[in-house]
């Protein structure tokens, strides 16, 4: 298990409450628990929210539950699910030093409206900040088998930037991006949740990405049909505004680090449902011209070198940048004058010379300019938002992808026979080869390295990069890809 220490450090340099961090911790190593687990590694596909946030999304509000997809209807049973979860406890423990008392697991099967099985669980938990005694923290997970899987679910790769992550990182059996992007649109037409506005707003907004309206709305149509609802509209959502004000704070603001003004995001309702219905979107702004030698930095978090409150003030202007918010940053200038500045941020860049840069427009010269990181003392984010006058490039790598995998049985780094002779394996350990690759037509996938910002082409979903040099000769240290865009041919 990590230790307080690096887990109250790492709340502070996001801005958030430890419990918050903590939780987003246990979460990590729950989802490595259910993918280690042959039982229900194939038949349990991840979604949601907390979805987006550990297998697509790095900067992005923190979440509390775990949603699955449930294939095998025989899982919603009470005694299976105590059974399993007891034994993943176990594993988490072993691993981790994550306590999760089986006696206090707790899981409800019932019926759903549409005579479904459904269940929802409670796993309390022991981590780094305690308690030691009196009522545990607890995460809830909500199962259904009253889903329709529109999209095949892929493997993904799980944000955990916790110093215990295991060998081999951890994976989760998951929605495709565009299906938990028409899933969110679904959700917010049926019951007028904070999250769901923001999940759907923030998803339209990371552009780089390109998610196509047509196979989006495709999804979203089919899963109406599944559920006998109407398709949404601008107007379907419109008669929950007042519900979603109310909610807005309450359900929304300990999730963030600071809490965007619910217009902001209304706001943009219009504009999306334009572009899902008719694939109209504003031109979106260029990024800022590079300077001779500069090379764009995306790195996921925690991966950039410098002082602790370097990685906090640039975690907290990643994420007000990602809403668009502007944040004031406490800088040092060159004759070590200190100064105050409220700014819009929208890259950071190494420079030949080796320094890391801050690219923004400053609102009080109404200009760009630049800011040193290693000169910058804080940063707090403000509730004033801002219309990007360059592309936002903050997004820590994007959604970075693995290999698709075709797994062996193996009991190494699973469950072992340890537990009441079960066969467990496959999990961490296991060997895995990579699929056959069609070279003669289909998609093509472009990464950018996250250092030199070389591109790469290639037939399958890798983000792991071959050595290369950077364009001025020397050996790169870069060795992971973000995905930047999709050729066909």
């Amino acid at each position: 298990m990590i230790t307080r220490a690096e887990l109250m450090e790492l709340a502070q340099n996001l801005g958030l409450a430890p419990q918050v961090v903590e939780k987003d911790y246990v979460l990590g190593w729950l989802l490595s628990g259910v993918h280690a687990n042959n039982e229900l590694r194939e038949h349990w596909v991840f979604k949601g929210g907390t979805c987006l946030k550990k297998c697509y999304f790095e900067t992005y509000r923190f979440s509390e539950d775990l949603d699955f997809t449930v294939i095998n209807e025989a899982h919603l049973d009470e005694a299976f699910l105590l059974r399993v979860f007891a034994d993943i406890s176990a594993w988490i423990y072993e691993r981790s030093g994550i306590e999760i008392p089986a006696d206090k697991l707790r899981f409800e099967v019932y019926r759903n409206k549409r005579d479904k099985l459904a269940a929802e669980g409670r796993v309390y938990y022991r981590g780094p900040i305690g308690p030691r005694t009196g009522d545990l923290p607890r995460i809830k997970f909500d199962l259904t088998t009253d889903e329709l899987v529109a999209l095949p679910p892929v493997m993904r790769p799980v944000a955990h930037p916790y110093s215990d992550t295991p060998e081999g990182g951890i994976h989760a059996h998951c929605y495709a991006f565009e299906e938990v992007f028409g899933e969110k649109v679904r959700a917010l037409a049926e019951r007028a949740r904070p999250r769901d506005l923001y999940d759907v707003v923030n998803l339209y907004r990371h552009e780089e990405f390109h998610p196509s309206p047509a196979t989006i709305l495709d999804v979203l149509r089919r899963k109406c049909d599944f559920k006998g609802i109407l398709l949404p509209t601008i107007d379907t959502i419109r008669a929950f505004e007042a519900e979603l004000s109310g909610d807005w704070a309450t359900m929304l603001a300990h999730q963030l680090p600071a809490l965007p003004p619910l217009q902001a995001f209304w706001d943009v309702l219009p504009e999306f449902f334009a572009w899902l219905v008719g694939g109209m979107r504003p031109a979106m702004p260029a990024a800022y011209p590079l300077a001779q030698g500069d090379v764009v930095l995306r790195q996921p978090l925690g991966t950039l070198s410098g002082p602790g409150w370097v990685a906090s003030a640039l975690e907290i202007i990643r994420f007000a940048a990602a809403n668009r918010l502007t944040v004031e940053i406490d800088y040092i200038k060159e004759n070590g004058q200190r100064t105050t500045r409220e700014i819009e941020a929208y890259s950071l860049r190494r420079t030949s010379e080796g320094n890391v840069l801050l690219h923004t427009h400053d609102l009080h010269r109404n200009d760009h300019r630049s800011y040193r990181t290693d000169r910058i003392r804080a940063a707090r984010p403000s509730t004033r938002t801002f219309t990007p006058r360059h592309a936002i490039e903050l997004t820590p790598s994007g959604r970075q992808a693995i290999p698709d995998t075709e797994r062996t049985e193996s009991s190494s780094g699973g469950f072992g026979s340890g537990f009441g002779g079960r066969s467990w394996g496959g999990g961490l350990g296991s060997t895995r080869t990579r699929a056959s690759r069609s070279t003669s037509y289909g998609p093509s996938y472009v990464y950018q390295c996250a250092y030199c910002s070389k591109k790469f082409t290639r037939k399958t979903q890798d983000s792991t990069l071959r050595p290369h040099k950077t364009p001025d000769g020397w050996e790169c240290p870069g060795r992971t890809g973000y995905f930047v865009d999709t050729k066909w041919s």
